[in-house]
């Protein structure tokens, strides 16, 4: 079956026919797994006083984030590194066990926002300390990270590793999976912004959470429907 989930922007769909796996039972077919669906801060966001979420949990949702598995080759990116990145390891970690620590081939970002990349903090050497993490970044938002700290000692001490993206240009995972940046109309004040479509080898998924509205899109000669009948 597919499995939509909606938030916001955010559309995601399995890329196997199967139910949400558990503790590795996924078989050999790549999937996504939804780690979050809220906007940059989370929900409740800081200074909401009177949200729900603070006291019932069924109310509280971490940032939008998407999770890309192979189980055939053991083998897990994410698509954004949000400030929930330790919740969201430790979720992925029980969906799809691995033995490496933090277990990444990659990570995918969309755009400089802080919901999007604040959680790559968390490879440096005050906590995981990672080695050679692949952080696949466009051409501005890669530069940020370089010039502007703390994400530039990540790259100087070898935490992570920039890996160039262009718009439209596939990036081959492995033999199975492929995930393209999409431009989308957002706010740039740092970065380009990108959505990514995921092409697995029987489904797809279009991983979107920004974007200014569908007009502004559709006025570049994009189309939402087109998308999604892909």
């Amino acid at each position: 079956m597919r499995f939509w989930v909606t938030s916001g922007l955010l559309v995601s769909v399995f890329l196997q026919q199967s139910s949400l796996p558990t503790g590795g039972e996924a078989g050999e077919t790549p999937f996504t797994l939804v780690l979050g669906i809220a906007q940059d801060g989370g929900a409740p966001q800081a200074g909401s006083r009177q949200h729900p979420g603070w006291e019932d949990a069924a109310y509280r949702h971490w940032t939008a984030c998407l999770a890309i598995v192979d189980p055939a080759s053991r083998q897990r990116w994410l698509i954004d590194a949000t400030p929930d990145f330790k919740e969201q390891l430790h979720l992925l970690d029980q969906a799809a066990p691995t033995a490496a620590s933090p277990g990444l081939d990659g990570i995918f970002l969309t755009h400089a926002h802080m919901g999007h990349y604040l959680g790559l903090a968390h490879l440096g050497h005050e906590a995981l300390g990672a080695r050679g993490i692949p952080v696949f970044a466009m051409p501005r938002m890669g530069e940020f990270l370089a010039r502007n700290g703390p994400w530039g000692q990540l790259v100087r001490l070898g935490n992570i590793e920039l890996k160039p993206l262009r718009a439209e240009a596939p990036v081959e995972l492995n033999g199975r999976i492929s995930v393209t940046p999409i431009p989308v109309p957002h706010r740039q004040e740092y970065s380009e912004v990108v959505a990514f479509h995921v092409q697995g080898p029987h489904h797809s998924v279009l991983y979107l959470p920004d974007i200014d509205g569908w007009q502004e899109w559709e006025e570049a000669g994009v189309l939402i429907e087109e998308w999604l009948r892909r």
